[in-house]
């Protein structure tokens, strides 16, 4: 059956205040060093229901969880190979990046904190039985990767089962074409499209994508009724202060992405 659109300015939409998934983006990572177990354990301890992160592939073909395509930001990479050219993650070996010190950049307390491989992440949320939110960063500089990925979330025993019971766990990228061809390859495993397709792109994408998660600024609450029509739910980004999180609530978001999962789940229970 056809779905029609209700134009915002002809009709007023109202939502309940159902109470979002809290997401911890990069862990707790204000406090703490982003996508590091620490911040994870830190997300999780605060009552977090997913963490989200990221994964590149290193040289080795491991995958590696960092934000960025270096390890210039959050490591002593410059430090401690400082006549090397090459420090992006896909030219560098396991054994290099096990090397690096991932935390002493946001504060003494955390020097000697190293970079996650995938598989570690999976662990954490595995024993602590929390949602994965898995961001793929740029996955075409990265051939195999799909692979890669679903192999790691098979591998753990127990794990992906579990995940999927609870509906817990999402591959996403913002290279659509690789959230399809991910799909193809594991299409037990949900995934989401991250950006803010056109009207027309959500119906095609509803014929397989499980969520479109989009910043929080550039969606309405028509734009998310029309997602949810469609079957498909939303998890927006990324949110941090209290007035922004009320108005997330109030789009009728399915989940929220924030940096502060403390502020968030507060917030949440006085719902």
């Amino acid at each position: 059956m056809p779905i029609t659109l209700i134009n915002d300015s002809a009709a007023e939409v109202t939502h309940a205040r159902v109470p979002p998934l809290v997401v911890a983006h990069r862990g707790a990572s204000v406090q703490h060093p982003e996508n590091t177990i620490p911040a994870f354990v830190a997300g999780i301890d605060q009552g977090a229901d997913m963490i989200e992160t990221d994964v590149h592939l290193n040289r080795d073909g491991d995958l590696i969880v960092i934000h960025d395509d270096t390890f210039d930001r959050t490591t002593n990479v410059r430090t401690l190979y400082p006549d090397r050219a090459e420090i992006s993650v896909s030219g560098m070996t396991t054994a290099e990046i096990a090397a690096l010190d991932a935390g002493s950049w946001k504060g003494a307390s955390f020097a000697g904190v190293t970079v996650p491989h995938l598989a570690e992440v999976l662990d954490l949320v595995h024993t602590t039985r929390t949602g994965l939110l898995l961001e793929v960063k740029q996955p075409a500089r990265y051939p195999g990767i799909a692979e890669a990925i679903a192999e790691s979330l098979r591998s753990v025993p127990g794990y992906l089962e579990r995940a999927l019971a609870a509906g817990l766990l999402v591959v996403q990228s913002a290279d659509w074409s690789f959230v399809r061809e991910f799909h193809e390859l594991a299409p037990e495993i949900p995934v989401g499209i991250l950006g803010r397709p056109s009207l027309a792109e959500l119906r095609e994408f509803a014929t397989w994508a499980d969520q479109i998660n989009s910043e929080y600024t550039a969606v309405d609450p028509i734009y998310l009724d029309f997602v949810h029509e469609l079957g498909m739910s939303s998890l927006v980004w990324t949110v941090d202060s209290v007035d922004d999180m009320e108005k997330a609530i109030d789009l009728g978001a399915d989940g929220i992405i924030t940096n502060l999962p403390d502020r968030l789940v507060q917030l949440v229970e006085e719902i």
